[in-house]
């Protein structure tokens, strides 16, 4: 592998271009705001933590304007979003839209907003919340989780995609 120098100044660029070509999941993490109204944000920096307590975390723009409702309330949900989401990840990506406007979400038991239909559920709570530059680290203890049967969907060089058939032994070069 050659490699080249790369300006300052085209680094944050690089960067996002870098980390386009690690796919991952799509989550879409919820809760709810001091005024009882349901906030939430699509991540794909998500990832497991620890088992042992069981931790997960999720990385939030601090510019996002569900922010504030993330570092108030205690109260957490993740979804892991399948295929059929494709459309509501857009919403939940797009700032100033109503992203619980197509009533998807139905409030849980503690009224954080659920997903009831996501690929896999995890009700979680406030962990720790860190400084990680232009986002907020946020790790959170997972205290029930919903497994469906659902293919979740994965987000690859900004597309989003599906595993639509399972990789026959031999196949992964």
């Amino acid at each position: 592998m050659t490699s080249t120098a790369t300006p300052v100044s085209n680094i944050p660029e690089k960067f996002r271009e870098a980390m386009s070509a690690f796919p991952s999941g799509v989550t879409l993490m919820t809760t709810t705001g001091p005024d009882g109204e349901p906030r939430g944000f699509a991540a794909s920096s998500f990832c497991s933590l620890s088992l042992d307590p069981a931790l997960v975390l999720v990385c939030l723009a601090k510019t996002a304007q569900c922010h504030d409702a993330f570092l108030q309330n205690d109260q957490w949900s993740i979804q892991i979003a399948g295929a059929a989401h494709i459309d509501l990840i857009n919403r939940f990506s797009t700032k100033g839209v109503d992203k619980f406007g197509g009533g998807e979400f139905l409030p849980d038991h503690r009224g954080v907003p659920v997903l009831l239909d996501a690929a896999v559920l995890i009700e979680c709570e406030a962990h720790e919340r860190y400084d990680g530059g232009d986002h907020t680290i946020l790790v959170a203890r997972v205290i029930e989780v919903d497994l469906d049967d659902r293919p979740a969907v994965l987000y690859f060089q900004r597309e989003f995609r599906h595993l639509d058939h399972q990789m026959a032994e031999g196949d992964f070069r």
